[in-house]
């Protein structure tokens, strides 16, 4: 690895819960209260009638599938995932929310095959079965050694970037926070008296200066400074002037990469004086086959993000991205034409921010400054 180059694995949404947590080993309780479906074990049945039988129990390194050979071929320096499931037996199901996900504690070695140096945790699902719920899910996640950032016990803590120290003696800051556009309650904010989620709004700029001092207080010279913001609908590729007003915000303020998701299907990519800002990785991990409607989004086509930044500068060295798609609930390479499906989509969508997609070397997609430039 180059001692000049600071590499980062990030990815969007990964959902433990519910469908894939029945496959695991040792499957939690399948009750839902969703309004057409009352067992997650269905979900499993229609990701069936779709691909094909899922054998059962799985080993914990099934949901990532081929995605874990690229992983180790890539050898980055910080993985960062988006963990948009709670951990924990709770029966205490939030109100006022339509779908709830859980995994049961005892299948972690499915999330810690993956070896992420980060769990981000502010999103729209991990109060899913409340205080005590999320309780339960830092205990587990800390008890397996696993680094979370975006949730915690009070404030404070919610607010408190992960470190990740490199093999190059290098530091990775990784700030992480969630807005009510994503569908996170403002009752789930955390508080000096109440345990939940860093939230603001990207429509504030008193909230992106909170962000941008925390960064200025924290850096220091050679560190590589990640922002993972849950924001947005779950369709589209609309990109909102309040995110784009926002991510700018913090680019301007200290940041070096813009990690987004929530969306479950990938957004824009934006080059922004040097750095990288992505709108939407997309979901990665989910029970989602076999549920229609929104097929135009190809939400079955997944990405892996390498991202390499000159920790000095803090500029952008090269973008690479894996394409992948799910299929019973295990990820594999994607195939030439869904490829290039996604390549076509994101430079199609991704122009308008200064930026072109392209092929490149081992299947990998590529990114290049739209007026030629590579990235």
């Amino acid at each position: 690895m180059d001692a000049d180059v600071v590499t980062l694995f990030l990815c969007g949404d990964v959902m433990l819960g519910r469908g894939v947590d029945q496959i695991l080993p040792h499957p939690g309780a399948p009750r839902l209260r969703e309004p057409y479906v009352r067992d997650a074990r269905d979900y499993v049945g229609s990701a069936e009638a779709v691909n094909g039988p899922i054998p059962r129990p799985v080993d914990f390194s099934w949901p990532w599938g081929e995605a874990l050979a690229l992983l180790d071929r890539a050898a980055p320096d910080v993985r960062v995932l988006n963990l948009e499931t709670s951990v924990t037996r709770s029966d205490d199901f939030a109100p006022g929310k339509d779908v709830h996900y859980r995994m049961d504690p005892a299948n972690i070695p499915c999330l810690a095959a993956a070896r992420p140096d980060v769990c981000v945790l502010a999103n729209n699902h991990v109060l899913d079965f409340g205080v005590p719920g999320l309780r339960e899910t830092l205990a587990a996640l800390a008890g397996a050694r696993l680094r979370t950032v975006g949730a915690g016990r009070d404030a404070d803590e919610a607010r408190r970037p992960a470190i990740v120290g490199t093999d190059g003696g290098r530091r990775v800051l990784v700030f992480a926070f969630g807005t009510a556009s994503s569908g996170i309650p403002s009752s789930w904010a955390a508080s000096e008296q109440r345990a939940g989620v860093h939230v603001v709004s990207e429509a504030s700029s008193a909230d992106a200066a909170e962000v941008v001092d925390r960064v200025q207080r924290v850096r220091r010279p050679g560190d590589t400074v990640v922002a993972s913001v849950h924001w947005g609908s779950n369709w589209g590729y609309q990109v909102s002037r309040e995110q784009v007003r926002f991510a700018h915000t913090l680019i301007d303020g200290g940041v070096d990469v813009v990690h987004g998701h929530s969306s479950h299907h990938p957004r824009p990519v934006e080059l922004y004086r040097g750095r990288l800002i992505l709108y939407g990785c997309g979901d990665f991990i989910d029970d989602y086959e076999g549920i229609a409607g929104h097929e135009q989004y190809r939400d079955d086509l997944r990405l892996l993000y390498f991202v390499a930044v000159e920790p000095d500068s803090g500029e952008l060295v090269g973008v690479q991205m894996a394409p992948a798609r799910a299929r019973r609930m295990r990820l594999e390479r994607a195939s030439s034409e869904d490829s290039q499906h996604l390549r076509d989509t994101l430079d199609r969508i991704s122009r308008g921010f200064g930026v072109r997609v392209g092929s490149g070397p081992n299947g990998m997609l590529a990114l290049r400054a739209a007026r030629g430039k590579e990235a």
